[in-house]
């Protein structure tokens, strides 16, 4: 039998709209396009469990893959991004500065924002709370990339480090397996993701 593999999956591009506030931004065409390309992805087969962000993004991510595998989605809001209410929408320029800042100073609140090493136990909290269910089958957490980031860190035994960031545009997966949580790769786009089991991958 199979081992179970986790997977983390960053929503894809994002409608954006400064005048709605950012957890309830809904995905653009193109996030949506590409969730549904990779719907009926192979490697999605053996999910029995699909857990999301309260965040529209990722309920919409979800959904659309929970739709073609017949499945219901959790949602679990304290899985939300790193909360920067504080400062609410940014410019890109002015919110990569403010990013590189929250990961390179992980105990300091950067201009308000919810804290590096907050953020990073609350996504652990919230993964290990679906993970002791032990239910049989590969499970799919929907989120965001900077949390996702957070868990990647802690999983791989890594200190916070924005160069074990996705790239841009959203869209990405890592996985690991549920026993021993051994990383099987880092994040790759939705679409380059293919059928392959533990010991098959790479960090």
């Amino acid at each position: 039998m199979p081992a179970d593999i986790v997977r983390y999956l960053t929503h894809p591009q994002v409608q954006i709209d400064p005048d709605v506030p950012v957890p309830q931004w809904g995905l653009s065409p193109i996030g949506r396009a590409r969730t549904e390309t990779v719907a009926n992805a192979s490697w999605l087969a053996r999910t029995t469990q699909i857990v999301a962000s309260g965040e529209r993004k990722a309920i919409e991510t979800a959904e659309i893959i929970a739709g073609s595998l017949g499945l219901m989605i959790e949602i679990r809001e304290a899985m939300h991004e790193n909360d920067r209410s504080a400062t609410g929408f940014l410019k890109p320029a002015e919110f990569e500065e403010v990013a590189d800042q929250f990961f390179a100073q992980p105990h300091l609140s950067v201009r308000g924002w919810e804290r590096a090493i907050d953020a990073q136990a609350r996504i652990i909290r919230e993964a290990e709370a679906v993970l002791a269910r032990n239910r049989p089958g590969d499970v799919l957490f929907v989120g965001h990339g900077a949390v996702g980031t957070l868990l990647f860190c802690h999983t791989a035994g890594q200190a916070i480090d924005r160069r074990h960031d996705q790239s841009a545009g959203g869209g990405h997966v890592f996985a690991f397996t549920r026993d021993g949580r051994k990383i099987l790769h880092g994040w790759r786009r939705l679409e380059d993701i293919s059928q392959r089991r533990p010991g098959e991958g790479d960090p």
